[in-house]
């Protein structure tokens, strides 16, 4: 079950929250894609800002777009225009026809130690600029099991690594991960490396300890 299944998705309601909330009977498949247009704009955008992630609260008239970041700095910018240009391009993008009060939010990751996709963006962008992937690996877990607060990381690669003709996967893990307990807070991400000799998958476990509530 631990391989099969997205260990975010099978904990929602349990130790996490959904990433859209809202409800709609009419427009359900609609705002579901506008969801995931919104989140791939933002990423795209702001690929190095550390985004973690991208929540969507809808109500009647209003659209609020939360932005969770490790460096929020570079989003909001010198007397927050930062925050207008990602709010002017997402309402350019998909709500141009749509009268509606939009608020784009910026929320700071206290630890990016937690945040897996903070871990797997750095990741990504290390493999991009051509660093050797088992140093990549080993420095990064190193670095993050220093937060006391993390019980254990697992990094996982896949694709044409140090540009071999065939593609392999290789992964590093340290501490505890245990995937079928779903009290534990596990954070999971997927991120793509695009580098010269093609597309590395990066994939990325975090589990911060045990949820009893």
């Amino acid at each position: 079950m631990g391989h099969k299944v997205n260990p975010q998705g099978i904990r929602i309601g349990i130790t996490s929250d959904w990433k859209s909330r809202w409800f709609s009977k009419k427009d359900f498949a609609s705002q579901l894609k506008e969801d995931v247009k919104i989140r791939e704009l933002i990423f795209k955008q702001l690929k190095n800002a550390a985004v973690g992630g991208v929540e969507v609260e809808r109500s009647v008239g209003s659209v609020r777009i939360i932005i969770k970041t490790a460096r929020p700095g570079i989003i909001i910018g010198r007397g927050g225009t930062g925050v207008e240009d990602v709010k002017k391009k997402v309402k350019d993008e998909f709500f141009k026809q749509k009268k509606l009060n939009l608020k784009v939010e910026v929320e700071e990751i206290k630890n990016m130690e937690e945040s897996a996709m903070v871990i797997a963006q750095s990741v990504a962008e290390q493999l991009e600029k051509r660093m050797p992937f088992r140093r990549v690996l080993k420095t990064t877990i190193e670095r993050m099991m220093e937060n006391k607060r993390i019980n254990g990381i697992k990094i996982e690669i896949s694709g044409r690594l140090g540009g071999a003709d065939m593609s392999r996967r290789e992964w590093s893990a340290k501490g505890n991960l245990p995937l079928h307990t779903l009290r534990a807070d596990i954070d999971f991400a997927k991120v793509t490396a695009r580098t010269t000799f093609g597309v590395i998958g990066v994939k990325t476990w975090v589990n911060r300890g045990e949820k009893f509530e």
